[in-house]
């Protein structure tokens, strides 16, 4: 009974208050920056700095963010001694999956091509950021040069200059050396953690500029580019929403068929946390309540302790298809012509960083900036043109991630057989009941 409780007491605040909503006040916002974009377009293109500084803002927490999240995200696998094979087969299953959800968005997202025709190349970017693009894009590197370039000559450079690799290179090493260090790194680590709430807090203050920022890129998009540009940007929404659909269903269906349970009545038990989820467009939300009723539902405590907190920062499905959607996006908008080795280049690099995207509403445009900083070849201005559905996108993932991430737990603990059968029928039909004997 508590947790309609919970549900009643959410519900009257968001009806009372619809004007504090961050979701809303950024429907608002973009609707606004649409009808400036069209009826003023001259004004309209004066409103990109608006959303440029919102930008620079989310660059500006790039490297710290990414750093935390890969540090604490390694520590909380904790002695691997005592991990032994379910984190092993955690970790091999969360790279086998996020690849699957990186190729098909890769895939999907070429077949749809909704940045198509935009054409934003010359007039988005300045010949400054085109030279140094096509120049980063030309000069190519070989095997030593992309290796030594990972290794950071000193740490404070690389956070000074937002390299994303090394700061990652770092992350890792760091992450590794705190879990070897088992109680004595304890201290460290949960200074490391209350450090990332802070930052989530910049973050979460920076969404707040979030409308202001949507109002002036959706301005300059309609005012530079025309009402038809809306299309495109629909075509993004509509198609990304669509792979998260068919990876849920097709992918993560099959491999819950596999390992003998089925995914639809896995959703319907966790409709409640699905609901919570779309209401706030973050996974984290749902994060305790997802490790009680997953050992309830049969899984061992210890599978579930250790899968899904890593997972929250490993095993971001839905972030995943959204980053190698988006970024094609943005080439077809620039007309940045990619090669197939590019696309895959792209990916490969879209398999690390995504392992850093932060399981919280804004987190995946935060890797987003990080990735394309990273390549070289993406102008990094093409998130302006993101930006206004970008809130809209990230419910899909929260909801894609928790799902994936629960059906990991799942798998893992019948893999380890570390799942009760028993117990699982026992809830499922207690629970799927439990409607029908109140109503009676």
């Amino acid at each position: 009974m508590h947790v309609p409780n919970v549900a009643g007491q959410a519900t009257p605040k968001k009806k009372k208050k619809l004007y504090a909503d961050l979701t809303f006040q950024v429907l608002v916002a973009i609707v606004i920056g649409i009808v400036v974009g069209h009826l003023w377009p001259e004004f309209g293109t004066e409103m990109k700095p608006l959303g440029d500084i919102f930008i620079k803002l989310v660059k500006m927490v790039v490297g710290p963010v990414i750093f935390l999240t890969v540090v604490t995200g390694i520590a909380s696998v904790g002695d691997m001694k005592k991990v032994g094979r379910v984190g092993i087969k955690a970790l091999i299953y969360f790279e086998v999956v996020t690849t699957f959800a990186l190729g098909i968005g890769l895939v999907l997202v070429n077949l749809m091509g909704p940045g198509r025709g935009m054409n934003v190349v010359v007039s988005g970017i300045n010949n400054a950021e085109v030279a140094k693009y096509a120049g980063a894009a030309a000069k190519g590197q070989s095997t030593a040069d992309v290796l030594l370039h990972i290794v950071p000559d000193n740490l404070i450079g690389a956070f000074g200059s937002g390299d994303l690799l090394q700061i990652l290179f770092f992350s890792i090493l760091f992450g590794a050396a705190l879990s070897l260090l088992g109680e004595r790194g304890k201290p460290v680590e949960d200074f490391l953690e209350r450090l990332s709430y802070t930052f989530f807090g910049v973050i979460n203050i920076v969404m707040y500029y979030a409308p202001v920022g949507a109002f002036g890129a959706i301005a300059f998009t309609i005012g530079k580019f025309g009402i038809g540009s809306l299309t495109s940007l629909g075509e993004l929404l509509l198609g990304v929403l669509i792979t998260m659909v068919l990876f849920i269903t097709v992918v993560l269906g099959s491999i819950s068929r596999i390992y003998g349970f089925s995914i639809f009545r896995f959703l319907a038990y966790f409709k409640d946390e699905l609901m919570i989820v779309l209401g706030t467009s973050s996974s984290e939300t749902v994060l305790p309540r997802m490790m009680d009723k997953l050992q309830r539902l049969g899984c061992a405590k210890p599978v579930v302790g250790l899968v899904i907190p890593t997972g929250y920062s490993f095993n971001l499905d839905g972030t995943s298809i959204y980053l190698s959607m988006a970024a094609i996006f943005i080439a077809q908008a620039y007309n940045v012509h990619l090669s197939i080795w590019q696309q895959l280049s792209i990916l490969a690099l879209l398999m690390v960083t995504s392992k850093g995207a932060a399981a919280v509403t804004g987190g995946g445009f935060i890797t987003l900036a990080a990735t394309m900083s990273a390549t070289g070849v993406l102008p990094i201005e093409g998130l302006a043109l993101l930006l206004g559905v970008d809130r809209f996108m990230s419910t899909g993932r929260a909801l894609t991630n928790m799902v994936g991430n629960g059906v990991a737990t799942m798998v893992i603990a019948k893999m380890e057989k570390e799942f009760d059968e028993t117990k699982a029928l026992h809830e499922y039909q207690v629970y799927f009941e439990r409607p029908a004997m109140e109503a009676m």
